[in-house]
Protein backbone atom coordinates (compact mmCIF):
# COMPACT_ATOMS: atom_id res chain seq x y z
CA UNK A 1 0.00 0.00 0.00
CA UNK A 2 1.36 3.17 -0.84
CA UNK A 3 1.37 6.12 1.96
CA UNK A 4 1.02 9.49 2.17
CA UNK A 5 3.37 10.02 4.88
CA UNK A 6 6.98 10.77 5.25
CA UNK A 7 9.38 8.27 5.96
CA UNK A 8 10.45 9.98 9.19
CA UNK A 9 6.39 8.99 10.48
CA UNK A 10 6.80 5.66 8.52
CA UNK A 11 9.90 4.87 10.59
CA UNK A 12 7.38 4.57 13.81
CA UNK A 13 6.37 1.52 14.97
CA UNK A 14 3.02 0.31 13.81
CA UNK A 15 0.04 -0.15 15.35
CA UNK A 16 -1.96 -3.53 16.69
CA UNK A 17 -5.10 -2.70 15.25
CA UNK A 18 -6.94 -5.50 13.88
CA UNK A 19 -8.74 -3.66 11.35
CA UNK A 20 -8.29 -4.89 8.03
CA UNK A 21 -6.80 -2.40 5.41
CA UNK A 22 -5.10 -0.32 7.95
CA UNK A 23 -1.52 0.92 9.02
CA UNK A 24 -0.93 2.82 11.55
CA UNK A 25 2.15 3.93 12.76
CA UNK A 26 2.41 4.71 16.84
CA UNK A 27 3.82 7.91 18.39
CA UNK A 28 3.97 7.27 21.86
CA UNK A 29 3.74 10.04 24.38
CA UNK A 30 3.83 9.43 28.15
CA UNK A 31 -0.02 10.25 28.68
CA UNK A 32 -0.87 9.70 25.04
CA UNK A 33 -0.89 8.18 21.73
CA UNK A 34 -0.66 10.06 18.26
CA UNK A 35 -1.57 7.40 15.17
CA UNK A 36 -0.85 8.20 11.40
CA UNK A 37 -3.59 5.99 10.05
CA UNK A 38 -3.90 5.18 6.44
CA UNK A 39 -6.66 3.19 5.27
CA UNK A 40 -6.78 1.38 1.89
CA UNK A 41 -9.97 -0.13 2.35
CA UNK A 42 -13.72 0.92 3.94
CA UNK A 43 -14.41 -0.15 7.90
CA UNK A 44 -17.35 -0.14 9.63
CA UNK A 45 -16.18 0.90 12.84
CA UNK A 46 -18.75 -0.69 15.60
CA UNK A 47 -20.53 1.56 18.66
CA UNK A 48 -17.77 2.36 21.22
CA UNK A 49 -16.33 5.01 23.87
CA UNK A 50 -13.12 5.66 25.15
CA UNK A 51 -10.80 8.36 26.64
CA UNK A 52 -10.90 11.80 24.40
CA UNK A 53 -9.48 11.44 20.59
CA UNK A 54 -9.21 14.75 18.09
CA UNK A 55 -8.51 13.77 14.46
CA UNK A 56 -7.55 15.52 11.64
CA UNK A 57 -8.06 14.52 8.40
CA UNK A 58 -5.67 14.42 5.81
CA UNK A 59 -7.17 12.82 2.85
CA UNK A 60 -10.93 10.70 1.93
CA UNK A 61 -13.79 10.99 3.83
CA UNK A 62 -14.75 9.31 7.57
CA UNK A 63 -19.03 9.20 8.63
CA UNK A 64 -18.82 9.67 12.36
CA UNK A 65 -21.74 9.71 14.55
CA UNK A 66 -20.69 10.89 18.04
CA UNK A 67 -23.12 10.71 20.65
CA UNK A 68 -25.93 10.53 18.58
CA UNK A 69 -24.96 13.15 15.65
CA UNK A 70 -23.55 12.01 12.47
CA UNK A 71 -21.76 14.27 10.18
CA UNK A 72 -19.00 13.56 7.48
CA UNK A 73 -15.75 14.60 7.54
CA UNK A 74 -13.17 15.80 4.86
CA UNK A 75 -9.65 16.74 3.92
CA UNK A 76 -9.14 19.61 6.55
CA UNK A 77 -11.90 18.82 8.80
CA UNK A 78 -11.29 17.91 12.17
CA UNK A 79 -13.64 15.92 14.78
CA UNK A 80 -13.51 15.82 18.54
CA UNK A 81 -14.97 13.42 20.44
CA UNK A 82 -14.82 13.52 24.16
CA UNK A 83 -14.07 10.74 27.12
CA UNK A 84 -16.78 8.53 27.67
CA UNK A 85 -19.05 9.54 24.42
CA UNK A 86 -20.54 7.00 22.46
CA UNK A 87 -19.48 6.84 18.55
CA UNK A 88 -19.33 4.91 15.54
CA UNK A 89 -19.10 5.50 12.38
CA UNK A 90 -17.40 4.44 8.39
CA UNK A 91 -14.18 5.12 7.30
CA UNK A 92 -13.88 4.60 3.03
CA UNK A 93 -10.84 3.66 1.11
CA UNK A 94 -8.39 6.49 1.08
CA UNK A 95 -8.92 8.01 4.24
CA UNK A 96 -6.07 9.38 6.37
CA UNK A 97 -5.44 10.66 9.26
CA UNK A 98 -3.73 12.17 12.11
CA UNK A 99 -5.29 11.07 15.66
CA UNK A 100 -4.97 12.14 19.41
CA UNK A 101 -5.98 9.60 21.91
CA UNK A 102 -5.82 11.32 25.16
CA UNK A 103 -4.61 7.43 26.84
CA UNK A 104 -1.30 5.86 27.07
CA UNK A 105 -2.02 2.63 26.25
CA UNK A 106 -4.92 2.77 23.90
CA UNK A 107 -2.77 0.58 21.49
CA UNK A 108 0.08 -1.25 21.78
CA UNK A 109 3.36 -1.72 18.95
CA UNK A 110 3.17 -4.48 16.47
CA UNK A 111 5.85 -7.04 17.61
Amino acid sequence: METIFPESIEKLPLADIPINGLTAYLSQGSDHQILFMDFDEDVDLPEHAHEAQYGIVLEGRIDLCIDGEMKSYYKGDRYYIPAGIRHYGKIYAGYADVTFFNEKKRYKAKK
